[in-house]
């Protein structure tokens, strides 16, 4: 089985996401729809936490050593 990228995954969503507003499904296409929908939105959250992950991690300081902080914290 070939590896997914982030960015196929996203395009996948965006893709069931004008389905979905395209209002033209069926109920049963609708429900097909939405659950791919979901499988790529977890696919894409699970990419993005791994590259959260990583960027804590490589947080350089000034001295050349790397420490780990949080995503969100503002120097």
């Amino acid at each position: 089985m070939a590896v997914e990228k982030f960015e196929t995954a996203l395009k996948k969503l965006e893709e069931v996401v004008k389905k979905l507003e395209g209002g033209e499904l069926s109920l049963e296409d609708s429900l097909k729809a939405f659950e791919e929908g979901v499988k790529q939105s977890a696919f894409c959250s699970k990419k993005l936490n791994e590259a959260e992950r990583r960027v804590e991690l490589l947080l350089k300081q000034r001295d050349g050593s790397f420490v780990k902080k949080p995503f969100d914290e503002v120097e």
